[in-house]
């Protein structure tokens, strides 16, 4: 497709010229198809969707199962899997994060097309992990969707993003595991959807490397002492019907094949699902702040809303809001496509600091333009009248998700401080340069106490 027809088509109208240049023929059709069907079908059915979840708040409502149904039959499942899997309808992370961002206009886009979390980075653990016995078992009914999953790590007796404290307890004997201990936030068994739990526990807690002591393995969602003890809120939010369930594991049994990789393998495991479950998240964000931004473009035109008989947009300051509102997205952007576009160049542990940017970044910048446009909406932007209270709710929840962002934050700051010995070298070579400078032009070299 020429760069004037791209310009000219609405999916890529935020699109940075140099993404569109990576961007092959079939991604792009790929991107417009993602484009037509949250705008057509999904947007249109917010209102729908609320509608019937009020009579079963734990069940997926019919218009998911209709569009889960559509959207597979045009081949819109599984797009976030990266081309290097065999199992990868065969976008790139770049290329799929101009899918995401459109899907993140509405939360519940992306469980239409089995993109959503924590589907996307369960999928990609089970197809980079798994054996084929395993893949057949779990991978496959995942990607087909006849099936659903959670992510089972945080725990409420200890600090959780030091994950080398996860304490569920997992004794393995010759033919099974047996599970005791407590966990928070893993979708809702109450939803009959959810098939199985992705749990992380310590299965050998002497063990003198504190990397080496946890275990991944599959939990079926209904094993006799799995026990969910209450769905939690997310700032008031029961988020049905996914949820997020406080479980307590009391002697649960599992057979010793549902080990993933192999025993003390999980923390190599938890890298490597939590890296694209991050960006995946920032990738989404970007399109709910889009959302917001657009509703906020709405309110400014709203002629019934006129304050001292002028328009709300027509106040100096709600159009410099706009502008900053803008600016902050598109700058957004960039972080999250460059982390995306490093991933696929470098791989994901290669791209950890461009992820942790972006996990730092996108959510706290964003967050501020929710709240803009919660603010031009006055009263109305507190209440259930526009999505702005859930959007801003899912982006204070990204801070959090898949780790805090000021453990990332610390990683980030730790990393850069393993360079500061080569820059200080660096300076001391400056130094060394000037007094040779001052020699030559017959100068007095300048000196100051503490600096090199």
């Amino acid at each position: 497709m020429s760069s004037e027809s791209l310009m000219d088509h609405p999916a890529f109208a935020r699109t940075p010229p140099w993404v569109k240049a990576k961007l092959r023929p079939f991604a792009i059709e790929k991107i417009k198809q993602v484009y037509e069907w949250v705008e057509t079908e999904c947007i249109p059915a917010e209102r729908i969707f609320k509608a019937q979840i009020k009579d079963n708040r734990w069940k997926n409502p019919p218009i998911i199962h209709e569009l889960r149904q559509k959207a597979k039959a045009q081949g819109l499942f599984n797009l976030f899997l990266p081309n290097h899997f065999k199992e990868s309808p065969g976008l790139t992370n770049l290329e799929y994060s101009c899918c995401a961002e459109i899907m993140g206009k509405v939360y519940w886009a992306p469980q239409t097309m089995n993109c959503h979390a924590p589907e996307t980075g369960n999928i990609e653990l089970l197809a980079k992990y798994c054996s084929p016995e395993q893949k057949k078992k779990w991978l496959e009914p995942l990607m087909n969707g006849e099936m659903s999953s959670a992510y089972s790590m945080t725990e409420p007796d200890v600090a959780s993003s030091d994950a080398t404290n996860i304490a569920c307890s997992m004794k393995i004997t010759d033919t099974e595991v047996i599970i005791n201990g407590r966990k928070l936030y893993a979708n809702c068994q109450y939803n009959e959807d959810l098939n199985i739990y992705i749990l992380m526990g310590c299965s050998d807690p002497e063990n003198p490397n504190p990397w080496n002591r946890h275990t991944t393995l599959v939990v079926p969602a209904r094993t006799p002492g799995l026990k969910q003890v209450r769905n939690l809120t997310i700032m008031g939010f029961d988020c049905a019907p996914e949820g997020h369930g406080e479980y307590i594991y009391d002697n649960v049994r599992v057979p010793k094949e549902n080990i993933i990789l192999g025993p003390g393998r999980a923390f190599e495991i938890a890298q490597g699902r939590l890296g694209p479950g991050r960006i995946h998240h920032c990738m989404r964000l970007i399109g709910q702040a889009e959302r917001a931004y657009e509703l906020a473009l709405v309110r400014c035109i709203e002629p019934r809303k006129k304050p001292r008989g002028k328009l709300i947009g027509q106040f100096d300051s709600n159009i410099e809001r706009i502008a900053d509102m803008r600016m902050t997205i598109d700058s957004m952007r960039l972080v999250v496509l460059n982390a995306a576009d490093t991933m696929d160049y470098a791989g994901n542990k290669a791209g950890k600091y461009a992820i942790a940017q972006s996990k730092i970044l996108v959510p706290n910048a964003l967050l501020k333009v929710i709240d803009e446009a919660m603010q031009m909406y006055g009263g109305q932007g507190l209440t259930q009248h526009t999505p702005l209270p859930e959007i801003w709710t899912y982006a204070r929840f990204v801070r959090v998700a898949d780790g805090p962002d000021a453990a990332h934050r610390h990683q980030v700051g730790r990393d850069q401080m393993k360079t500061a010995q080569g820059v200080r070298t660096r300076f001391e070579e400056y130094t060394k340069k000037y007094k040779e400078l001052c020699k030559k032009w017959a100068l007095e070299p300048e000196e100051f106490w503490g600096i090199v």
